[in-house]
């Protein structure tokens, strides 16, 4: 049987009774069972937060940290159980996996070092007026399949640290490591500041209408995004929407081919592909487009698609059969418009496992549903360009505006073309680089808000005016 994990609600493992099974996407068999909750658990969940945010928000922030600095160790202590877990539900190879329970605990330590200092507007004679930062309230956290621990850590952390409380929606697809990292941290944080609820997507919108949440962040793509913002319109509650991406990389004619084949590579094909911030675009200098596609293509044929549990796997099964059907559908529209396969394009669906080859085209056009809409599977078209303005208007010609990334001997030049990209993030010679202490948001359709840094840490609060006259104080 199947092990069954529960849920943490106001510092209790429990469970309601009503199961929905995980799938390891390596092999389709059932590896889990987590509770099937709905309105009834997330109002003992939004209760829990409620309640223990009267007594958090008035919390000294050193105590704060310290409740984070233990999260972080438990992740830490459990790293190899967590990361073979991960492979598990999510798919990636057991090296990704192994960076991502790592990196979780390095983001909760940068995240828990952040701090909110009171603002002075004026000091006068006449007054003295600051500004402050005080906590939203009760927190609802929704987080996508592709990255599940880094994800929730990211709104976990800031919403603490904050002194708001939060009641966390792991996909559910992915809700195992989750669960298992709720466990550890369950005696680390008082009763009720982090609770983790399991349940099919209709649980997100129970969350975005629920009374008694005061701001969503959410992890997902923008017509789930969109659906949000509508949703918390009706009680005005704060967002934070980090969405989809359609991510430019531009190589420009000084790059050297065989130095940067590799890195283009996995820019796109790191976690399969399953990436807001992969490289979904690779725009080629037309000079150097025959070398470089070449070398790719080449790479590419070394590398290893299979199950992430195996040893020299590269690149593990899209994670659930939705998304699978979804590329397999968008490669089967490059084949029907006749575009040119460099690698890949033959998928097998007869077999167990939701397994895509690598897959990289040969310069389809701009309009090709495989370069217009975002793929997030192993696939790469590129194309060539010729001038720098033409590149930075197709670049730019879309919804999105996530990330993107230049490629140049120049880093000069670099910069220069990454100032008109309209995108939240630009690389220039590097892929796939967040940092907790910056930024991290979207243009356009891709986000609303941001996460990480001072700037992701404000977003989890309100600013708050206290002015005191000085002069002629009434007796």
């Amino acid at each position: 049987m199947a092990t069954q994990y529960k849920n943490l609600i106001n510092g209790q493992m429990v469970e309601n009774g009503e199961w929905l099974d995980v799938v390891n996407p390596a092999n389709e068999e059932v590896i889990g069972q987590v509770p099937a909750c709905g309105k009834a658990e997330l109002d003992q969940a939004v209760a829990a937060a409620r309640a223990a945010f009267k007594t958090w928000k008035k919390v000294p922030i050193e105590e704060r940290r310290a409740a984070l600095n233990a999260m972080a160790d438990a992740i830490a202590e459990n790293h190899e159980e967590l990361y073979r877990l991960l492979t598990a539900e999510q798919g990636k190879p057991h090296a990704q996996a192994m960076g991502e329970i790592g990196a979780a605990p390095a983001i909760i330590r940068a995240q828990a070092g952040l701090s909110l200092e009171d603002e002075i507007n004026e000091d006068s004679d006449k007054r003295l007026s600051r500004t402050r930062r005080v906590p939203v309230g009760v927190v609802a956290g929704i987080v996508p399949w592709n990255f599940p621990v880094l994800m929730a850590v990211q709104k976990i952390a800031p919403a603490l640290l904050s002194g708001c409380t939060i009641v966390l929606k792991p996909s559910p697809f992915t809700p195992l490591t989750t669960l298992r990292i709720a466990e550890l941290i369950a005696d680390k944080v008082p009763p009720g500041t982090v609770n983790v609820i399991t349940g099919e997507d209709s649980l997100g919108p129970l969350m975005t209408g629920h009374p008694d949440v005061d701001k969503i962040t959410f992890t997902g793509s923008t017509a789930t995004g969109k659906k949000i913002m509508e949703g918390a319109s009706h009680d005005l509650k704060r967002i934070t929407l980090e969405l989809g991406g359609n991510d430019a990389s531009i190589v420009l004619p000084d790059a050297d081919p065989k130095k940067v084949a590799e890195q283009l590579f996995w820019s796109s094909f790191t976690n399969a592909g399953q990436i807001c911030v992969a490289a979904k675009r690779i725009y080629i200098h037309e000079d150097i487009y025959d070398e470089l596609s070449q070398a790719i293509a080449d790479y590419a044929k070394t590398v290893v698609v299979g199950d992430g549990a195996q040893q020299g796997t590269g690149v593990g099964p899209i994670q659930n059969k939705k998304q699978f059907d979804r590329v397999c559908e968008l490669i089967q529209d490059a084949k029907d418009h006749g575009y040119k396969f460099l690698v890949g394009g033959e998928v097998d669906p007869s077999g167990s496992g939701y397994y895509v080859p690598i897959t990289i085209l040969d310069n389809p056009p701009e309009d090709a549903r495989i370069v217009a809409e975002e793929q997030f599977g192993p696939v790469m078209p590129l194309m060539k360009f010729s001038t720098e303005a033409e590149v930075i208007e197709r670049a730019n010609n879309s919804d999105y505006g996530l990330a993107g990334a230049v490629w140049t001997s120049n880093p000069d030049k670099g910069v220069e073309i990454a100032e008109q990209l309209e995108t939240g993030t630009v690389w220039v010679n590097e892929f796939l680089h967040l940092s907790p202490l910056s930024p991290f948001g979207g243009h356009k359709k891709s986000g609303f808000g941001v996460e990480y840094g001072e700037e992701g840490l404000k977003e989890f609060t309100y600013t708050q005016v206290i002015t005191v006259k000085r002069d002629k104080v009434p007796a």
